[in-house]
């Protein structure tokens, strides 16, 4: 009630002041004066330097020295087995080497799945990179958010001292209660305490940002850029069809197809038997021969085991892969409006704080004090008048990060950059 008979002070008060205050301009969320400068940074430097840094993603780019490796192990040739053994009957001696030979093309279908395989290493990799993308967008405004709190409440620190001079102005007239200035000052205490919270908020958002670049805690930035710097504005039916290209759940799982139909073609290729080829010598066969050739080749017959069951579950694998391929295209795509019109309302909600609820309540915030000073309204009102005002500014705020956030969400799931 006290709020609410505060507004309706000040709308009687000047009501002409507050239509015309609608359209004035949203102060910018600014950096702490205090605070030392540091090296600047803007978002594309950020992504810079996490794309060069970031461990996560370092490690997992160590994965393709792995997949490489594993073709290399698929492209090897069986070694050569050699025996020599001795016996009473003759020949006495035997000399001989053994290779086994595959005929059917077996070796080039496993190195094909095994790149294949290194396919979805890559993928991974892709994948772990839009992620701390998003990341680092969600840090590099959350710092910015966090300066924006803390030039908020310096604001509020500044309306609080003014208001307790005024206070004590109206007290030394003798037109105000000693009450008035107690509350005043404490109110500034409350507004200088809130700013120092802010400030050491401030240090757990910069370090959010130096674990994302791998930078030294002690490491200071110079801001370049504010949540009031508005993500670009796309099409969906674009979106939609650049997600159909590009979204890593898609991708993934038409490269595990890939992987799939390699693996088939392998299993065929084994249905092929291998040869096995014996080259030697036979030694000390008295009254025939001193050394004498001897060669053999053994060839396994395809009579029961013939992979028919590998080939059958490779096969279903294939057809459920289509299937989960389909359905992943019309989730993708529902994710994709989803996340659009998200972005859209927070869009709409940013617009609305900054074209007509923060511009009205800076004049609230103006005709409240003025109101104060004239002596048409006791300090509760003031107070309750500007505590309204710095919920709207925080709220301001929030919309600002959410809209930078959802922005962030729906670059992922198209799986493209889209500055």
């Amino acid at each position: 009630m006290k709020r609410a008979a505060a507004s309706a002070i000040v709308l009687l008060v000047c009501p002409a002041a507050l239509w015309s205050g609608q359209n004035a301009a949203p102060s910018t969320p600014a950096s702490n004066p205090s605070a030392a400068p540091g090296q600047p940074l803007n978002l594309q430097t950020a992504f810079d330097l996490a794309d060069r840094q970031n461990l996560d993603l370092a490690a997992a780019r160590l994965q393709r020295a792995i997949a490489t490796a594993g073709i290399r192990i698929a492209g090897e040739i069986a070694n050569p087995a050699i025996s020599f053994s001795v016996s009473r009957d003759a020949p006495h001696e035997s000399l001989l080497l053994d290779q086994d030979i595959q005929v059917g093309g077996q070796r080039g279908r496993r190195i094909a799945v095994a790149r294949e395989e290194s396919g979805l290493t890559d993928l991974d990799v892709a994948a772990v990179q839009r992620q701390v993308r998003r990341e680092v967008r969600q840090a590099f405004y959350g710092a910015a958010l966090a300066l924006g709190r803390t030039a908020e409440r310096a604001e509020a620190l500044e309306l609080a001292n003014r208001l307790r001079d005024i206070a004590k102005q109206r007290f030394q007239s003798g037109d105000v209660p000693q009450l008035e200035v107690i509350q005043a000052e404490l109110e500034a205490s409350r507004a200088e305490a809130d700013l120092e919270v802010s400030r050491e908020e401030e240090k757990v958002a910069w370090s959010a940002l130096d674990v994302l670049l791998n930078e030294p805690a002690e490491t200071t930035w110079q801001l370049e850029g504010s949540l009031e710097d508005l993500p670009s504005n796309a099409q969906l039916a674009d979106l939609v069809a650049r997600a159909a290209q590009q979204s890593p759940e898609l991708q993934h799982l038409a490269q595990e197809l890939k992987v799939e139909q390699s693996r088939e073609s392998l299993l065929r290729a084994e249905r092929v038997p291998d040869v096995g080829l014996q080259l030697g010598v036979d030694l000390n066969a008295p009254h025939d021969y001193r050394v004498g050739p001897r060669g053999q080749i053994t060839v396994g017959l395809p009579v029961f085991a013939r992979n028919q069951g590998e080939i059958a579950q490779s096969e279903a694998t294939e057809r459920e892969l289509d299937a989960s391929l389909e359905a992943t295209r019309r989730s993708v795509a529902g994710n994709v409006e989803a996340a659009y019109f998200e972005l859209h309302a927070r869009r709409t909600q940013v617009e609305l704080y900054r074209d007509t609820l923060l511009p009205s309540g800076r004049k609230l915030e103006d005709l409240a004090e003025q109101s104060y000073s004239a002596g048409k309204s006791d300090i509760l009102y003031v107070l309750a008048a500007q505590h309204d005002v710095q919920q709207l500014k925080s709220d301001y705020l929030d919309s600002l990060y959410a809209l930078q956030a959802a922005y962030a969400e729906l670059e992922e799931i198209v799986g493209v950059s889209l500055d």
